[in-house]
């Protein structure tokens, strides 16, 4: 099939269902069985089935089913946000004394995890250039259990040349998670670039509404799946009935989306590289991008997140800027139909390599809306902007 039949057809089984085009939201915590003897023999394959509803319902089996056929992985776990599945999986597969390469473009959230709690844990964490490909060789050791890539990076956009890196670190004997929210599986194959794991906040582009919280662990083999699982079980992770109904929901609508998301998005990002009030624009799908080559050459779309450089102005000249837009909304996460903006200069940390960057920095998704009416909202931005320098 085709990826747009696929992601259509991925996960669903009617027949199940008495027909129902979509599995029902199943409510469940108990489950009982009808012997003893059905009780043990659910208990030698405790993932596998109905047992618990933490451990899964038919509506999460669904979601997952169809998220490993999009993904080409062994099989996928569900939680309750995307970043429970990025603490989950790396608890899952550290333990003390062991070591992290972490890409230093890397979700804030994940960069906090690491540098207070793996820390507490003894778990030691490098952070490395994205732009380091096959170098990322001198800066593994014995120890280095997991080597963590997130291509574009966050709030920055540096693309990584992730075949590189996994070739490297699996000849290391580590372990490649990567985070594929931006991409989505529609775009970005990891099981064919060498990654093991890859994470998405399903919350942004597969639930696509902006209203719920949901993260997605896939893992290439049955071997790192089991573990995975049996952690994310032992800590009572699990993701909501509701939740993943929705998920579903809009996982049924994902192309139709990004074809729009990706067009109207490099609009605005073609757009705004041609204002003299810019410095730069940070999209990897644009030619002139530093990481273009690579995108072209591993991905096959990019959604409409993206982050611009604005040449040096007062703060009051941006937060004017920002404040008057009307079809933006001043706010975080990103994924969903509505267009939103975010000043990003405070939240950009590097340990690795110092980010050079002269203006203040923002951080654009573009919604579902005309990409003429978003333009002309900026239009007026600048005016405000340029009345406040």
């Amino acid at each position: 099939m085709k990826k747009d039949t696929k992601i259509v057809h991925a996960g669903r089984h009617p027949e199940q269902y008495h027909g129902a085009v979509n599995p029902p939201v199943y409510h469940v915590s108990t489950v009982t069985y009808p012997s003893v003897a059905a009780m043990t023999e659910a208990e030698r394959k405790p993932y596998d089935g109905m047992r618990y509803g933490r451990y899964g319902t038919p509506t999460s089996f669904a979601l997952e089913e169809a998220i490993a056929i999009l993904e080409g992985g062994y099989r996928t776990i569900s939680t309750a946000s995307g970043l429970a599945a990025i603490t989950g999986t790396l608890t899952a597969l550290l333990k003390s004394g062991d070591h992290v390469l972490m890409v230093d473009t890397v979700y804030f959230p994940t960069r906090r995890f690491c540098t207070e709690h793996l820390k507490r844990c003894g778990i030691e964490t490098t952070f490395y250039d994205p732009s380091i490909g096959a170098g990322i060789s001198a800066l593994m050791r014995p120890e280095t259990r997991v080597v963590f890539v997130e291509a574009p990076g966050s709030l920055t956009f540096e693309m990584q040349d992730i075949p590189a890196i996994a070739t490297v670190a699996h000849a290391g004997g580590a372990i490649v998670v990567m985070d594929n929210t931006w991409a989505t599986p529609l775009f970005f194959k990891p099981f064919e670039k060498g990654v093991d794991i890859s994470l998405q906040a399903a919350t942004k582009f597969i639930v696509g509404h902006s209203d719920a919280m949901l993260g997605l662990i896939t893992c290439a083999t049955e071997e790192l799946w089991h573990v995975v699982k049996s952690s994310i079980a032992h800590f009572g992770v699990c993701a909501g009935s509701e939740e993943v109904y929705l998920g579903l929901r809009g996982l049924r609508t994902l192309s139709v989306r990004l074809r729009q998301h990706q067009e109207s998005g490099l609009a605005l990002a073609s757009w705004l590289a041609a204002r003299p009030e810019v410095l730069r624009v940070m999209h990897p799908a644009l030619p002139g991008d530093p990481g273009h080559a690579l995108w072209k050459r591993d991905f096959s779309g990019a959604c409409g997140l993206f982050g611009f450089e604005l040449a040096p102005c007062p703060e009051a000249a941006v937060n004017a800027f920002i404040d008057g837009l009307e079809h933006f909304g001043l706010g975080y996460s990103w994924g969903g139909y509505e267009s939103l903006i975010i000043p990003t200069s405070d939240g950009i940390k590097r340990t690795a390599k110092p980010w050079r960057g002269d203006g203040p920095t923002l951080r654009i998704h573009t919604g579902l809306e005309d990409p003429s009416d978003l333009i002309e909202d900026l239009a007026k931005g600048f005016d405000r902007l340029a009345a406040k320098k």
